[in-house]
């Protein structure tokens, strides 16, 4: 019963200090679309429309302030930058910068 104890209070610990994190390590990671001509809501929700209908995308969010869209998979999903980065292209716009879990790249990925 001691073994317990110590235990929940070790993990207790390790969650309260921070030196455990297991949600991050489950958590889909965002992409960030960086999109300069992305000026206004109807541009960004024409932009967002078309990056939902890429393969494993979960979430699109949109800043027209900022002008990027944040594109978020599916758990366990990965989701080709190519493709992402050919959405906003199809959608008529440019994109300038792409950043996520597969790198950040400036001009359309290979893959």
């Amino acid at each position: 019963m001691k073994n317990v104890i110590r235990l929940a209070a070790v993990v207790a610990a390790g969650l309260i200090l921070g030196g455990w994190n297991v949600a991050v390590a489950t958590d889909p990671v965002p992409t960030k679309i960086t999109v300069p001509d992305m000026d206004c809501a109807s541009c960004a929700k024409k932009v967002g429309n078309k990056v939902a209908e890429v393969k494993g995308v979960g979430k699109v969010e949109y800043s027209v302030e900022g002008r990027y869209i944040s594109v978020t998979p599916k758990a366990g999903e990965a989701i080709s930058p190519k493709s992402l980065w050919e959405a906003v292209e199809n959608a008529k716009l440019a994109p300038s910068k792409l950043e996520g879990p597969a790198g950040v790249f400036t001009k359309k990925p290979a893959q």
